[in-house]
């Protein structure tokens, strides 16, 4: 008996809600290709093309406007379910400390979710420079943290995912055989630090064009055709792509930890970690 991935048609109703497959990479926490290849598969079951393409937008097909409300439906009664068996529902505070990078291509999705089906739970976020984060002055401000931690270096985190750290640019600001720009983070970033030493190691001239600890502000700079910058291929920003060019250097890979601190809501701390795990492996 065929049945459908409830996880395809959440995809699919958010392609819709949010306007095409980029904003719905960004709302759910995937990348596009992640995104498409879930319309795909769903397309390909149901034997029927769900959207049809008008510019850079998605729009639902004549078939894709049938299913829509079917969708939902199917899952608020998954999510209804859920809520009205759960014997404990969920409750307190979490305070989570998560990279920048994350911060914008991680949590929109994810806390949408998590809050949907946790109305009870209040998330504190805050966003900084891994190294920030991980300080021993300041990890006791936080019941869990995400953090970037390099490959070789002893952790006491969880590695839930083990990453690449890719060069990254606009294709509208093609990379030339000139010196090259680079828009990073300040000092302290993992991301800066790794380039400049990979980058030291070649003849190839290289400048820091601009700085900025923000990545929306790192995107726009980019954009604007200022430089590339590296971070890991989880956190690809949707309107960004990965850079493929002879006069750069393999940037090796990155582990992507969690941190449980001590907390009074340890269900609710392993819930969202859960939650965090996979989506970063969903990506």
């Amino acid at each position: 008996m065929k049945q459908l991935s409830l996880d395809n048609l959440r995809t699919f109703v958010g392609v819709i809600e949010q306007g095409g497959y980029a904003k719905a990479g960004e709302w759910l926490g995937r990348s596009q290709p992640a995104i498409s290849l879930q319309i795909k598969k769903l397309e390909e079951q149901l034997g029927k093309k769900l959207f049809t393409k008008s510019g850079q937008r998605h729009l639902p097909s004549s078939d894709g406007n049938w299913l829509y409300p079917k969708a939902k439906e199917i899952l608020e009664l998954n999510d209804s379910i859920f809520r009205s068996l759960d014997p404990t529902p969920l409750r307190g505070r979490l305070r989570l400390g998560i990279p920048n990078e994350f911060a914008s291509t991680l949590l929109p999705g994810l806390i949408g979710e998590f809050s949907k089906r946790y109305p009870d739970v209040s998330l504190e976020v805050t966003s900084a420079l891994s190294r920030e984060l991980l300080h021993p002055s300041r990890r006791s401000d936080f019941d869990m943290i995400l953090a970037l931690v390099n490959p070789e270096q002893d952790t006491d985190g969880d590695v839930v995912l083990e990453d690449e750290v890719v060069w990254v640019g606009d294709p509208a600001h093609p990379l030339t055989n000139q010196s090259i720009a680079l828009v990073l983070a300040p000092d302290g970033c993992i991301y800066r630090s790794r380039v400049i030493n990979h980058l030291k190691q070649q003849t190839k001239a290289w400048k820091i064009s601009y700085t900025n600890a923000d990545l929306s502000g790192l995107v726009a700079a980019i954009q604007q055709g200022l430089g590339i910058t590296a971070l890991a291929r989880s956190s690809l920003p949707a309107n960004l792509t990965v850079l493929r060019h002879p006069n750069l250097p393999p940037l090796g890979g990155i582990n992507v930890c969690l941190f449980m601190q001590s907390t009074q809501h340890p269900v609710v701390s392993r819930t969202l970690a859960d939650f965090i795990t996979r989506r970063l492996r969903e990506r």
